[in-house]
């Protein structure tokens, strides 16, 4: 089965550095193969035939090698894609930004999604997905003036969500075939 991992916060800003060669490797270790990576932001694919539990329990292990805590997602190819064809039209619209919240087990769904609601979208739009929160923003101009951008990282589920821009979600879904 072939499976996607994103880590969330690696290698930002020269901060919580994990090597993609290194990361590749230890997985590697643990039986997993065809391991791509993509960008140096914590994107990668395998193939293993553990199941999704298992994976996260390896996943988790091999995590606890690093100086700091790595929140991470783990969905399988049929997931993401089940996610691709699910999407609204205005997704496929020439929109400013387009932003893609994965979120962790941890967080509360029904609880985010009511915060979201909560907020004023001012120029922008957003989807819930089944493992996702598509975001998209009209304007370049108006972004430092939309709820994506004054009030999401201050939502208390915010530490538990990574993000990927519309051009990172596509290449994630090429790689996944």
């Amino acid at each position: 089965m072939r499976y996607l991992l994103l880590l969330r916060g690696v290698n930002v800003g020269g901060k919580n550095k994990v090597s993609m060669n290194d990361f590749k490797a230890l997985l590697n270790e643990i039986g997993y193969q065809c391991i791509i990576t993509y960008i140096n932001s914590g994107n990668i694919v395998f193939e293993t035939d553990d199941n999704t539990d298992t994976v996260k329990n390896k996943v988790t292990e091999i995590l606890k090698c690093f100086s700091f805590p790595i929140q991470y997602i783990i969905m399988t190819r049929e997931e993401y894609l089940a996610e691709v064809s699910c999407l609204p039209d205005w997704w496929n619209e020439p929109l400013a930004r387009k932003d893609v919240l994965f979120y962790t087990d941890e967080v509360d769904y029904e609880q985010m999604k009511v915060r979201i609601n909560e907020m004023p979208l001012h120029d922008e739009i957003v989807y819930f997905g089944k493992k996702a929160v598509f975001w998209g923003k009209f304007t370049e101009k108006e972004y430092l003036r939309t709820s994506y951008h004054k009030l999401l990282l201050k939502e208390n589920f915010y530490p538990l969500i990574t993000i990927r821009n519309g051009r990172t979600f596509e290449k994630l879904q090429e790689m996944l075939g």
